[in-house]
């Protein structure tokens, strides 16, 4: 940064501060959201560029789809057939990602299919 530029930054950080302008914005007092947690920091930077074109690898994917099958199953009334049906669906993606796990501890690190769409993407 310019010199004298962080002064007058953190000036201005503070003023509004004392202002109160950063009291109620959405989101105070709680956790932060890292979406990008589970990914390894060495390939953050992939994970994001092929996330913002709109492609995910499949344990990404699915880790998304779990997350939202839980949020249906708490919405969900109990003892529905509908709550019924979500947690068959939300145990099949679970041990679809438990094998996706094991698939990919016992080969590469990405599957061929996968890396043959990454690759024809960035062609």
């Amino acid at each position: 940064m310019i010199p004298g530029f962080e002064k007058i930054v953190e000036e201005r950080i503070k003023k509004a501060q004392q202002e109160g302008e950063f009291d109620n914005l959405e989101g105070t007092h709680k956790p932060l959201k890292f979406e990008d947690q589970n990914v390894p920091e060495e390939f953050r930077l992939a994970h994001k560029i092929l996330k913002n074109s709109g492609f995910l690898p499949p344990e990404v994917e699915l880790r998304k789809n779990i997350r939202q099958t839980e949020d249906l199953l708490q919405a969900a009334e109990i003892d529905s057939p509908e709550r019924i049906k979500i947690r068959k669906k939300l145990s099949y993606l679970v041990t679809k990602l438990n094998t996706l796990r094991g698939e990919r501890c016992c080969s590469s690190l990405f599957s061929e299919e996968y890396r043959e769409t990454i690759i024809q993407k960035l062609s």
